[in-house]
């Protein structure tokens, strides 16, 4: 009796949560991976993606080895559920890349633009012929950990301004917010000296 109860703990619970966990897991890892390759990041990629596919055949090959278990069906299915969720929350805590936001507004731009540019932001702007007339369009590139930040600033000048946000995969040349010009600054004058 002992023996058969401990067989159903592991076929009904232990093994379900076995590959549900690496569902979630190897299912984040490929999350982050297709990020990673579309922000052109070459060498962590396939790094990732060895690990990725690596849990995933040890999962499903647990499944194969018990075709009759339901539970591992449900384990695997709401682990992949559950990974999606994952990879999402932890690519957005990373932040990783630069982003730009578009500007359009009918409204007088000025104070706007000073504030973001008094704050160290890239700001280039230019008059444009809307449907409705004359608009100002506002291009902002920043790191994808400051979009928020800026959004704010965008709704607190111009609540009613259109503004998009789209994806950059690469920047020829880093634009330095300025908060993070002076660590930069005492990591370049060293190697100059040298």
């Amino acid at each position: 009796m002992t023996e058969f109860l401990n067989s159903e703990l592991v076929a009904y619970i232990l093994l379900p949560l076995f590959i549900f966990l690496a569902r979630i897991i190897d299912v984040s890892l490929g999350t982050l991976r297709i990020i990673f390759t579309t922000k052109g990041m070459k060498r962590v990629a396939p790094f990732v993606g060895f690990f990725e596919i690596l849990i995933w055949l040890m999962a499903i090959s647990r499944i194969m080895q018990d075709l009759d278990n339901w539970a591992s069906y449900i384990a695997y299915a709401a682990g992949f559920a559950t990974g999606n969720f994952v990879g999402m929350y932890l690519e957005e805590k990373l932040a990783i890349g630069h982003e730009m936001i578009r500007v359009i507004t009918r409204k007088d731009a000025t104070a706007l633009i000073d504030d973001l540019r008094g704050r160290g932001y890239g700001v280039t702007s230019v008059k444009a012929q809307g449907i409705e007339g004359d608009v100002a369009v506002i291009y902002i590139i920043a790191r994808r950990s400051m979009i928020k930040s800026v959004l704010e600033k965008i709704n607190h000048f111009n609540p009613h301004a259109l503004y998009t946000v789209e994806a950059i995969k690469y920047v020829n040349r880093e634009i330095f917010h300025r908060i993070d010009e002076e660590p930069y600054r005492r990591r370049l004058i060293p190697s100059i000296r040298k």
